[in-house]
């Protein structure tokens, strides 16, 4: 039998999953943009050598100010971890996640060298103890 706590736990991911989902499809183009190839998924979690929630909301604000606006962008999102969520499986060792959705590989690749994200890796390089980064390949 599930416990209230677990129920609501439930309820907050599948509304999570189902508004993600909305969101991607929205974003998405006609059936022959998608034939081209799947979106990039870009996953990048940033571990501070000063964790302090200054340093992390100034990361934040670094991701939006230099990495949202950029061609091929299907889906943006950059904040800290949900100190909350404590549980055996969830991973603890950063305080910023970036996640990007490019409508392709190209998207990304371009991403890369833009003025912009070239930026933002001068700008807050220096306080990154670790950066981890998750790049999978997804359908619609």
């Amino acid at each position: 039998m599930m416990n209230s706590r677990t129920a609501i736990a439930a309820g907050l991911l599948l509304s999570a999953v189902l508004g993600l989902t909305i969101n991607l499809t929205q974003g998405t183009t006609s059936m022959g943009d998608e034939a081209k190839g799947p979106m990039l998924v870009h996953n990048v979690y940033f571990t501070l050598k000063d964790g302090t929630p200054e340093n992390t909301q100034k990361l934040t604000d670094a991701c939006f100010k230099y990495l949202k606006n950029h061609p091929g962008v299907v889906f943006f999102a950059a904040g800290p971890l949900v100190s909350e969520l404590d549980r055996p499986v969830n991973v603890r060792d950063f305080h910023v996640g970036l996640h990007v959705i490019f409508k392709s590989k190209k998207d990304h690749d371009t991403y890369q060298t833009a003025p912009d994200h070239l930026k933002f890796i001068e700008e807050n390089k220096p306080t990154w103890d670790k950066v981890r980064v998750f790049d999978t390949y997804s359908k619609s």
